[in-house]
């Protein structure tokens, strides 16, 4: 007897990579429109929109006359959408965005009359083992997954949600392909038996691929490949109508960053540093403005909730990973502007009208308890906030920036011991070696050992380096970090390293609010296993991070460096990475290409850069006071 296999027809619509947002968003009319035409004729039983909102709002600003229509078919189940506002990455959002993402998708989904939700994941690098308990909060008790998920079956419960693995991933075009059913029906046969090898009696099958749009004579040509095929028959039907069939036995509670199988793209979590820099700042402080609003009445959620959309938009895995073209990602650091312009006014309104402190400050006098940062021409933010009164030149003062004087209790101290820079007994360096590779990965040179910079003085809270100047500054825990410099060199990954008593076998980071362990083999080097054949991604000791790292007693905090390396009793965090091009055919350490080779010459991150992090001795438990030691001077 055939074995069943449930089709599903769907798109995957990246709102912006190889081509910006608005080239793709006119493609977007098409292929929907062509989607809503079989659906409304009945030459598809249904159609999956990709889990998200996003890109169905993108279109009904276009087509407004197709609500109706859409409204229908959604009621009628035969168009699901959400729950998610927009396909995020998982680890570079924490678990606030995170949930304003499910918040605002679910809102539009349910208005829109969407009843039946999947936590739909298919292309993100990866899987946060957090994500299952955010959408258990939301209700939501299954999920679909790809990348990293390994040698797990195609049915399993992802901490505590039933969850599907997608074999082969939802790259399936081979239906439109100019190829003849025959040969159709043998590539089918081939990929089935795959899928089937970790399935039961019942398999799943995504129709569709990256901004795809569905054959009209789809089914006329499944009809035609089930006539041929002899183990299998396609149904079309939805991916509801396969968890409703199978049983989920297997458990895995941990994240799922396997590349064993499929790509994780994990140079994506340093690429274009500056985005993630602006991330990670525009997340604390429209979290903080939310907080501050919702404290004295809530009088700013619809703007908060317009800036999260935007936040949300950027936080798309092209988008905030950065392996986007330069314009996409030029789009995003406006969004990203935009986000702190209502952010900041937010807070400024607030702090005028009830008259609270924050660390920042501008003044036209310099107020007791602060330090002068900046002095520039200006005007009173009291006058600039009144909507009774416009600033007018007799105005115009000396404003001073001000930061709130931070108390200096640590007891850590720097030295330079023989030209070499301690912590105690921790050794700081700072390093580059050469990246022959890409936004999606670091490419790793098999003979490059990287140079080191020479550490020339340390004097009047400046440590002088032949790389650049590291400022540096006390406060209760930690010491912070500050490095401004001009980059000039192209394809280099820069980093500082922490050198620490023992091998690094186990580090705790910051993932989604909350800390998460990893495993390591400390002896792993990379460079001895670079791909000789293809289809393979190199297995590394890189990982993603949030805003912290610890191991050993020792903790990084960074603002918006969200990648860390272990090596041996190496501890080393991600400074820049500079490339120059989408997905590098050459990548020494990816062996097939993982998107167009398209030139992103911004990439390289050429001119001005800063890189802020702090370190301290402190106990792991007591990571998120650290933390708040740190960030509220973004305020």
């Amino acid at each position: 007897m055939k074995k069943q296999v449930i089709a599903y027809l769907h798109t995957h619509w990246d709102r912006e990579w190889y081509r910006e947002y608005e080239v793709f968003r006119l493609r977007l009319v098409r292929v929907f429109d062509n989607v809503l035409e079989l659906l409304k004729k009945g030459k598809i039983p249904c159609f999956y929109f990709d889990g998200q909102v996003a890109a169905l709002l993108d279109y009904l600003e276009l087509r407004p006359q197709k609500e109706k229509l859409v409204r229908k078919l959604i009621k009628d189940k035969k168009l699901f959408i959400g729950p998610f506002y927009c396909l995020v990455d998982e680890f570079l959002t924490d678990k606030i965005c995170f949930r304003k993402n499910l918040e605002i998708g679910l809102k539009i989904a349910k208005d829109f009359g969407c009843e039946d939700f999947v936590g739909y994941l298919a292309d993100t690098f990866g899987h946060s083992k957090n994500v299952p308990i955010v959408l258990k909060e939301f209700g939501i008790n299954k999920a679909m997954v790809w990348r990293g998920v390994g040698d797990l079956p195609s049915e399993f419960i992802f901490n505590g949600v039933n969850t599907v693995n997608l074999i082969r991933g939802y790259f399936m075009d081979i239906f439109s392909a100019n190829i003849s059913i025959e040969e159709k029906a043998g590539w089918l046969q081939r990929d089935l038996d795959l899928i089937a090898e970790k399935s039961s009696r019942y398999l799943l099958l995504p129709i569709g691929a990256d901004h795809l749009g569905v054959e009209c004579d789809i089914a006329e040509q499944i009809k035609q490949v089930n006539a041929i095929l002899t183990d299998y028959e396609l149904i079309l039907g939805s991916p509801f109508d396969y968890f409703e069939k199978v049983k989920f036995k297997t458990k895995w509670n941990d994240e799922l960053r396997d590349n064993s199988k499929t790509f994780i793209l994990q140079g994506a979590y340093s690429a274009r540093t500056k985005l993630k820099q602006m991330n990670v700042k525009c997340s604390y402080l429209l979290e903080q403005a939310d907080k501050l609003q919702k404290k004295y009445g809530s009088e700013y959620d619809i703007v908060i909730e317009y800036a999260y959309k935007m936040l949300l938009q950027n936080q798309a895995h092209d988008s905030i990973c950065g392996c986007s073209t330069d314009l996409v990602h030029q789009e995003n650091m406006i969004r990203y502007e935009k986000i702190l312009q209502i952010a900041n006014t937010i807070i400024e309104e607030l702090r005028l009208k009830y008259n609270f402190e924050t660390p920042i400050v501008k003044s036209a006098k310099i107020l007791e308890g602060y330090d002068v940062i900046k002095t520039e021409p200006g005007f009173e933010n009291s006058l600039l906030y009144d909507t009774q009164k416009i600033p007018v030149t007799e105005d115009l003062k000396t404003i001073y920036t001000l930061k709130k004087k931070s108390k200096e209790k640590t007891d850590l101290r720097l030295e330079l011991k023989d030209g070499r820079l301690f912590l105690g007994d921790i050794e700081i360096t700072f390093t580059r070696r050469i990246d022959e590779g890409d936004t999606y990965n670091f490419g790793a040179v098999s003979t490059d050992y990287g140079e080191k910079a020479e550490i020339i003085s340390i004097e009047n809270y400046v440590i002088k380096t032949t790389f650049f100047d590291v400022k540096f500054y006390r406060t209760e825990n930690l010491i912070n970090f500050i490095i401004e410099w001009d980059n000039n060199l192209k394809n280099k990954l820069w980093q500082v390293n922490f050198i620490l008593p023992q091998k690094i076998s186990q580090t705790h980071s910051e993932d989604m609010n909350s800390l998460i362990k990893r495993e390591f083999d400390p002896d792993y080097n990379m460079r001895e296993h670079l791909p000789k054949k293809r289809g393979i991604e190199v297995k590394t000791n890189f990982a993603p991070m949030q805003r912290l790292v610890w191991a050993q007693g020792f903790g990084v905090v960074t603002k918006g460096l969200t990648e860390y390396e272990v090596f041996q009793n190496r501890l080393s965090v991600t400074l820049l990475r500079s490339v120059e091009i989408i997905s590098n055919p050459q990548n020494p350490s990816r062996s097939t290409p993982a998107g167009p080779p398209l030139l992103t010459p911004e990439a390289q991150q050429l001119g001005q850069n800063v890189a802020e992090f702090s370190v301290g001795l402190f106990k792991k438990e007591k990571y998120s006071k650290v933390i708040e030691e740190v960030f509220p001077s973004y305020l």
